[in-house]
């Protein structure tokens, strides 16, 4: 990402006012002399929003364009001040009460740096929270070390999050090389499911392999979610070299063969080859 001068960040001359008056300007849009749209929203309206603005944060992480990754973090921003307006309204609880809560639970989960307690690396660190975390769900009711990670977290992406949970817990593959046994295991299992017909078992294996896949990035280091949307990038890309190249021949693919459709996929794979190499 490029950086601005260190002398001039956080040097914008409202800066360190400026929590402060997006408040008061949510409250207001929420006021009786504000919004009407403002006014009508609540948590559960605001859900779309909310999850529209933290995939476009994403992005702008993705892109490496850090004004747009300060503009993204801005809106995701005001998701968060805006529920807490509703909250206090409601009498519920203010972004102060967010923020000390946030404050609290950053000091408990990190002992080794608020304590005389020392960890040697970051796996390390890993493992503790996990302890900490577990106790905490312990001590509010729930019963499972690996937490309650939101069904609606993309698979690939949750998957991972409950293998290192779990790995961190002790519950693991000792080598790699187990992994790709299961792997393997995984798909000789679907092939017999595939063959026998049955829809729900060949679900099930499916199912399965592809979490298996997920626990060999993690141990490969890789993040399954980002591999498989740079495989999409990756798909998409070459397609687009495909089309383009018909259309040069004022053809379209339903009017070209598989043959030759794979020989324009190879090209597209060759040029991509060439452009990283140049890079």
């Amino acid at each position: 990402m490029s950086k601005r001068p260190a002398a001039e960040v956080g040097r914008r001359p409202d800066a360190e006012k400026g929590l402060g008056e997006v408040m008061a300007i949510v409250a207001r849009l929420r006021g009786e002399q504000g919004c009407p749209w403002d006014r009508e929203q609540t948590h559960v309206s605001l859900k779309p929003a909310l999850l529209e603005e933290t995939y476009e944060l994403l992005e702008a992480i993705e892109r490496g364009d850090v004004q747009e990754l300060e503009e993204e973090l801005g809106d995701l921003l005001l998701q968060v001040v805006f529920h807490c307006q509703i909250a206090a309204e409601q009498g519920r609880f203010t972004l102060g009460d967010v923020a000390s809560g946030l404050k609290d639970k950053l000091i408990r989960r990190h002992p080794h740096v608020f304590t005389d307690r020392s960890l040697a690396d970051a796996d390390a660190v890993l493992r503790q929270r996990a302890s900490i975390k577990a106790k905490e769900k312990k001590a509010s009711g729930s019963a499972s070390s690996l937490g309650d990670l939101p069904r609606a977290m993309p698979a690939l992406a949750r998957a991972q999050r409950i293998t290192e949970r779990a790995s961190y817990v002790g519950f693991d593959w000792a080598h790699v090389e187990d992994v790709w046994d299961k792997v393997e295991e995984e798909l000789h299992e679907l092939r017999s499911a595939a063959s026998s017909g049955d829809r729900n078992r060949l679900g099930e294996e499916i199912g399965d392999l592809f979490f298996s896949l997920v626990n060999l990035a993690r141990f490969l280091d890789l993040q399954a979610e980002d591999t498989l949307v740079q495989a999409i990038d990756r798909f998409l890309r070459r397609f687009a070299h495909i089309e383009t190249r018909l259309r040069e021949q004022g053809r379209s693919p339903k009017e070209a063969s598989l043959k030759e459709m794979d020989a324009l996929w190879e090209e597209a794979k060759s040029l991509e080859s060439q452009e990283t190499q140049r890079g």
